[in-house]
């Protein structure tokens, strides 16, 4: 057994965990990292972001999804994707990814411990290998929780690794299924549904809400149903399962009116849990919340002040970027550098095929709130790169309010959209209005060009109004 110190104890190397490091250790201070895992990246690389992104990706590239789109009316050759195609991708950017993230902890003299991590005191943690004997106590001065979530598994479900599966199971199927049932359209599910649609699987998603991604801009979201469609994904709305039966060549998901739809897979994605099981965090008075989350102030400190928590530990809104910056500003406090609050307006990026991102406010919140607003709209197919990249469904949407020409929201769906979001973005942090656009030259021909499209489209209705 180890005995080490260390000013900052990380627990958990995913994107939160990374972040909070490398801050403490830019501030002068020493660090060690506690991970489940035999590889830094945390669930992050090894079973959620980067694993799912390179899967899209790899995709998209194995198929020739957009050469499908761009050759439509002409007989494109059908390709024959295995798992070990999607695979070998995917361990590519692992590796790749591992191999960064250690020299980054090299660079800032980040000591790195394998384990299950535990907390014995408020400044002493416990690290236990895979046959549960100690092989490290770990001493710091400030502990920083970043251990992320899990999928949700409740007990009613038969999960196994064939059949019935969750986001971290399905990555480990050993073959493409014909048939896929999705449970829940929320971005797990509907990310993945997309995917598995865009290889040729027959993909049905179930929720009891009645759109996909109901928090979405309606307009955008109906945008995704309908594209969803053409590559023949459907969805089934406001219907609530009643059980899950698992058998040796099939799954069956039936419903209290008796309806049962029948898959060779079934993707249970109906929420994820904080991945606190292991951490035995009621030794030094932590629990958590109704939720299931660690609750923090708004320093990201838990109820003991030395102890912080960040990332998907602590609820939403549960995105890498966001835990990133979350890990950066609790390691900024903890060891009394100039910092600020977490920021209250950020992109959301959703990796569905078409992908989608925003920033700000929805139609449908406006309206609730009683702006006087109104509404531009760029189409993919009016954008000159669109036409030369593939035809591809899109568009942009731009919120603003109709009297003083602010921009209240940005909504875009299509090609890059996660990219081109954060013109918008920049924007609006600085207060731009809607004539910013219309005044401004870009490249040609761009995506972003869909902005100045989309502000002449708004701005001609307020003009004509007046």
């Amino acid at each position: 057994m180890e005995e080490l110190y260390a000013d900052l104890v990380v627990i958990g190397s995913g994107p939160a965990g990374q972040k909070g490091a490398i801050q403490a250790a830019k501030l002068g201070k020493s660090v060690v990292i506690i991970e489940k895992y035999p590889t830094p990246g945390g669930s992050c690389l090894h079973s959620g972001t980067i694993p799912s992104k390179s899967l899209r990706e790899a995709i998209l590239n194995l198929t020739d999804f957009h050469k499908k789109s761009y050759y439509a009316k002409q007989e494109v050759p059908a390709y024959d994707i295995s798992i070990n195609d999607l695979n070998y991708c995917l361990n590519q950017v692992t590796e790749e990814q591992v191999g960064q993230f250690q020299k980054q902890f090299e660079r800032n003299e980040i000591k790195w411990v394998q384990g299950l991590a535990h907390f014995e005191g408020p400044n002493q943690i416990a690290v236990l290998d895979e046959n549960h004997h100690l092989t490290h106590m770990v001493t710091g001065e400030k502990i920083l929780i970043a251990t992320g979530s899990k999928p949700r598994n409740p007990k009613n479900v038969p999960f196994d690794k064939e059949r019935v599966l969750d986001s971290t199971r399905l990555l480990s199927i050993d073959q493409l299924p014909k048939k896929m049932i999705v449970l829940g359209g929320g971005i797990i599910g509907s990310e993945y549904a997309s995917f598995f649609a865009a290889l040729g699987t027959e993909v049905i998603v179930v929720d009891k809400k009645e759109q996909i991604l109901p928090y979405l801009d309606k307009e955008i979201g109906m945008h995704l149903q309908n594209a969803l469609g053409t590559i023949g994904l459907k969805f089934l709305g406001n219907r609530e399962f009643e059980e899950i039966t698992r058998h040796p060549d099939r799954v069956e998901l039936r419903f209290s009116d008796g309806m049962v739809l029948k898959g060779d897979v079934l993707l249970y994605a109906l929420g994820r849990v904080a991945n606190v099981d292991h951490l035995h965090i009621e030794n030094v008075g932590i629990s958590v919340d109704s939720k299931g989350y660690i609750p923090v102030n708004a320093l990201f400190q838990t109820i003991v002040p030395n102890i912080y928590a960040v990332g998907d530990v602590i609820g939403g809104p549960s995105l890498a970027s966001t835990s990133m910056e979350q890990g950066r500003l609790a390691a900024r406090h903890a060891f009394g550098a100039e910092t600020h609050h977490f920021p209250t307006f950020y992109p959301i990026g959703i990796y569905t095929i078409p992908e989608i991102s925003s920033c700000g406010y929805t139609e449908e919140q406006l309206k609730k709130l009683g702006f006087r607003y109104e509404v531009g709209r760029a189409y993919y197919y009016e954008i000159s790169k669109n036409t030369i990249a593939g035809n591809d469904p899109g568009m942009f949407k731009i919120l603003f309010h109709a009297d003083t020409l602010e921009i209240l929201g940005i909504h875009i769906i299509g090609r890059e959209a996660t990219e081109v979001i954060h013109i918008g973005q920049v924007a609006m942090t600085f207060n731009a209005k809607i004539d910013y656009f219309i005044d401004q030259v870009f490249n040609y021909p761009t995506y972003a060009e869909g902005y100045r499209i989309a502000a002449l489209n708004g701005f001609n209705k307020v003009k004509h109004r007046k």
